[in-house]
């Protein structure tokens, strides 16, 4: 087995297209607004790019895939999979993109090159109807994943570090909009 060179891959998958779909995406781009990543660690967004994605996911020890998640719960609930859980979820229960990050995962355990920890956070999707932005539920919940994204990183060994909220502030763009970091 070859050495991998990412310690942490914080995988932001969605389509900001279709709402809430969109929710992965947001987290880390907020994630990496927020906090200063530690070393080895890799933000991508991912968006809908599937097997393309499959380098970074073996290259990874670690990865927390970050998505919408269809379930039970009421939108905008936080929910976290783990291990054996996620290749069903991700065949299941991830939204309009499920397809690609089911043959991502599916890949990956088949040529036995899975991240040794593999976590799945998500919300639990409002909308997912073709529009973009994030409906107010999931809007509201983004400060709970995020957190929940840096508080998985920090139980893997791996630990964000907050900005000061003036360096925070500096990472916004006109307006107040996100500006692009990814």
């Amino acid at each position: 087995m070859t050495a991998r060179s990412t310690g942490l891959l914080v995988l932001g998958l969605g389509n900001p297209l279709c709402g809430d779909d969109g929710i992965g995406v947001a987290a880390v781009a907020e994630l990496a607004r927020r906090y200063q990543a530690p070393a080895g660690t890799v933000l991508l967004d991912g968006g809908t790019l599937g097997l393309s994605l499959l380098p970074f996911l073996e290259d990874a020890e670690d990865a927390i895939l970050v998505d919408a998640v269809r379930g039970d719960t009421p939108p905008g609930t936080l929910v976290r999979l783990a291990g054996a859980e996620v290749r069903p979820a991700v065949e299941a229960r991830l939204s309009v993109h499920q397809v690609g990050v089911a043959d991502l995962v599916g890949a990956a355990d088949l040529l036995g090159r899975l991240p040794r920890r593999l976590v799945l956070l998500g919300l639990v999707p409002a909308t997912l109807e073709l529009g973009l932005g994030l409906s107010p539920v999931a809007a509201a919940a983004l400060p709970e994943l995020v957190a929940a994204v840096a508080a998985q990183a920090r139980g893997m060994g791996h630990r964000f570090t907050e900005r000061p909220a003036d360096a925070v502030d500096l990472a916004r763009g006109p307006g107040g909009a996100l500006a692009p970091l990814l």
